[in-house]
């Protein structure tokens, strides 16, 4: 079984969540055209991250490597999602949080 990677580990985190937000904030029950867009976005910058497996969490970064519209779009979704995400995803949650203290 292969180890699963922090980036990937961070992709995960920002699928669960633009999923959640498409799903539960704008009743969509496929990903938008807006949200995908997004997914695609954070998904290229997570593979283009400098930092590799040494990498925290995007809130902590000091490249705030997001075009100024994408971070607004983002920082919207992860309002929405991020508390919620502790009642629906309880785990990723936690070890998102834990990443960060890491």
């Amino acid at each position: 079984m292969k180890k699963e990677t922090r980036i990937e580990k961070e992709k995960q985190t920002v699928r669960q969540m633009i999923h959640f937000y498409c799903r539960h904030k704008e009743g969509n029950k496929e990903l938008c055209t807006e949200c995908r867009e997004l997914l695609e976005y954070a998904l290229k910058r997570l593979d283009k991250c400098p930092f590799g497996e040494e990498k925290k969490t995007c809130r902590l970064c000091k490249i705030h490597c997001y075009s100024p519209k994408m971070k607004e779009r983002i920082c919207e979704v992860m309002r929405y999602a991020g508390p919620r995400m502790m009642i629906y995803h309880p785990i990723t949650a936690l070890k998102h949080l834990w990443r960060e203290l890491d």
